[in-house]
């Protein structure tokens, strides 16, 4: 993080941003292409040996030193940052003192692997380190150096109670440097987020930092220029200055980079405000009625990775058949169309406890990538009334859209910005052409020991909860813990009753469960104890052994079906073996699971002469081949989709500049 790291230009408006700048269609196809060459010949490595040897050279000094004389120490540090710029010998002393406090404030010493990481970290790039090697403590690292250097710090991570697992956490470490704590979580009020962001440091998850973000472009008629700002100043009209939740985007820590900056990049984030309440539930009761008399192939096409549905021209003829009867609303072509195919995406796009669930009479959404509810969220367009009206809950008011913007847009506009997760590698070119963020991978600290086991793909569902029931009983009966995976909370349970009916005791960890996450997760690696968790188990925790757990084996994880993402396999596998604990991990799925089944017309046929075989290894091979391929077939619709709102923001703002308003 050099002086010329951080001189870049600063953006129009009320606080500190990055401009970024348009790219042609040319500029963005090297980007990709040399994306693609970075992730195939992997980052440029740091000096590894070199940083080690220096900050140890510090280590032995301070060791030595009372907490009186560490304080100095502290204290010098601090006016050695307003005096110059930082050098690499800086940094050592940084990661020195930071490691010396963190060993006698929390017991925690860095290992040699953590400071590579916090290193990568401060030269702005992606530090892919495996699960379990203590991503939170090596976070403390660049955070101190960001704030010591004075930028507004947001450690930005999955959820709740991440945040404030996180900073209840490390928070002795930065008080020792003299720097403040602040957590953004949702719940809070305007005056106490924003005298968390006036903190030094802010620990706060992605949604609630970018909806805050946009509440100050709201705030402040969307980006003004600093003139406006000045001029309301000199008149004395500064009260939505005075309101603005945040200090500026200065430096983004990404905590789960891939699942921020990726995965939940493939849809914008909307404020919106009190909109058309024009349509009644009678309104989208018939929408719905007339939809269900609607075929799917004769009158519309169901796109299920994309989630896009398309009125066919037999579909409209028909549509105006049956609105023949009716009158008013329905009178109208292009209005009645648009209600109709958003009526046939709620009934054939959106899934009870897949896409959402109800919780005290209210449809909630459930993030796919994370298995939590996301509440106060709703669809637009008219698609949470009608989801409402399907599930026979109260109707909500439509609303109207206020201020939008992507996670691609957002994150490019912070002064600085790195990330850490345990699985960029398969993503490290878009995360190189989009964000400009390179990916290092950091060596375990301990070697990985676990084992992973073939995977097995057979014919039918009922197929594979017998072979995953017979697995489980064989590891219960030796002692093992055992950690099941599922996609959604549908499937979890679905896993459950199967475990009930074979009369093995169990925990279910989903979106129904989130608020008892910490116990459940706390007891997952206890003797013989079964444990099905949708993905928020694969995030942010650890899963502790007891030492006859390790002598057994240690965890043993099951992957009941593959993920949209090879990624969040490996995230799931991740939650055994970690810092050289004995673990075992598999994949069981069958041909009729959910992604798998999108793909089987175009491979219906040769499948079916391939799997009546009776060779059962190669039966399982070719499953595996089928697997492999409609999964990277579905990330490269996921990077499609990615990419599309990307250039979709681009057009936007195009369109709108000449009024002003860019989101």
């Amino acid at each position: 993080m050099s002086s010329r790291q951080l001189s870049i230009k600063l953006g129009r408006g009320f606080y500190p941003e990055r401009t970024v700048e348009d790219l042609s269609k040319l500029d963005r196809w090297f980007l990709d292409a040399s994306g693609r060459l970075t992730a195939m010949l992997g980052g440029r490595p740091v000096r590894f040996e070199r940083l080690i040897k220096r900050v140890n050279q510090y280590q032995d000094l301070f060791y030595l030193l009372s907490d009186e004389g560490l304080n100095q120490e502290i204290l010098q540090l601090r006016q050695d940052f307003l005096a110059r710029d930082p050098d690499f010998s800086l940094f050592c002393r940084t990661f020195a003192l930071v490691r010396e406090v963190a060993d006698r404030s929390l017991g925690m010493r860095h290992f040699n692997v953590q400071l590579y990481g916090g290193y990568v970290l401060c030269r702005g790039m992606v530090a892919e380190m495996n699960t379990g090697e203590g991503k939170t403590l090596t976070a403390t690292l660049p955070a101190v150096v960001g704030a010591l250097l004075g930028l507004p710090v947001h450690v930005v991570t999955v959820n709740d109670y991440l945040a404030r697992r996180d900073a209840d956490w490390m928070r002795p470490v930065f008080e020792a440097f003299g720097l403040t704590v602040g957590i953004v979580v949702s719940g809070l009020g305007p005056a106490e987020r924003q005298a968390a962001y006036r903190c030094s440091v802010t620990y706060c998850t992605n949604k609630e930092l970018v909806f805050d973000y946009l509440k100050d472009r709201l705030a402040f008629g969307r980006k003004p220029a600093k003139s406006q700002v000045h001029l309301k100043k000199l008149v004395g009209a500064d009260q939505a200055t005075d309101r603005l939740l945040l200090r500026g985007l200065g430096m983004a820590l990404v905590d789960e980079v891939d699942s921020i900056l990726i995965d939940e990049a493939r849809t914008p984030l909307i404020i919106s405000g009190q909109g058309d309440s024009s349509y009644q539930a009678k309104i989208y009761q018939q929408a719905l009625d007339l939809a269900r008399q609607l075929s799917e192939g004769e009158h519309f096409t169901a796109d299920q990775l994309q989630r896009r549905l398309i009125l066919k021209d037999q579909g409209k003829a028909r549509l105006a058949e049956l609105v023949e009867p009716l009158s008013g609303f329905w009178k109208g072509k292009t209005r009645r169309e648009e209600l109709i195919r958003q009526s046939l995406t709620a009934l054939h796009l959106f899934h009870l406890d897949r896409d959402y669930l109800i919780k005290d009479g209210r449809v909630q959404i459930v993030d796919e990538f994370t298995g939590r509810t996301m509440q106060d969220r709703s669809w637009e367009q008219g698609l949470h009334q009608l989801i409402e009206v399907k599930e026979d809950c109260e109707i909500t008011s439509q609303k109207e859209t206020l201020a939008r913007i992507s996670y691609q847009k957002f994150f490019r506009r912070y002064q600085f910005i790195c990330g850490m997760t345990g699985t960029a590698r398969e993503v490290g070119a878009e995360l190189w052409s989009v964000y400009r963020l390179k990916v290092i991978t950091v060596p375990p600290n301990k070697p990985v020991i676990r084992t992973q086991l073939p995977s097995r793909v057979v014919r039918t569902q009922d197929a594979k909860w017998q072979l995953i029931l017979k697995h489980i009983r064989e590891l219960n009966e030796q002692g093992r813990p055992i950690l099941v995976g599922t996609r959604s909370v549908e499937a979890s349970e679905v896993v459950s009753d199967k475990l009930h009916e074979a009369g093995l005791t169990h925990r279910v960890l989903n979106a129904r469960q989130d608020q008892e996450e910490a116990d459940i997760i706390a007891a997952a690696g206890q003797s013989a104890q079964i444990t099905v968790a949708t993905n928020m188990a694969g995030r942010g925790t650890d899963i502790k052994l007891s030492e006859a757990v390790r002598q057994a084996g240690g965890l043993h994880v099951i992957a009941t079906e593959r993920h949209s993402a090879r990624r969040i396999d490996r995230q799931l596998f991740g939650r055994c073996g970690r810092q050289g604990d004995p673990g075992s991990c598999e994949l069981i799925a069958a041909l009729d699971d959910e992604i798998l089944a999108l793909y089987q017309d175009r491979w219906s046929g040769r499948l079916s002469r391939w799997l009546v075989s009776d060779r059962p290894r190669r039966k399982n091979l070719i499953g595996r081949m089928f697997a492999n391929y409609c999964q990277r077939t579905t990330e490269r619709r996921h990077f499609k989709m990615r990419r599309e709102l990307l250039d979709l923001d681009d057009m936007m703002a195009d369109a709108l500049a000449f009024s002003g308003q860019g989101e």
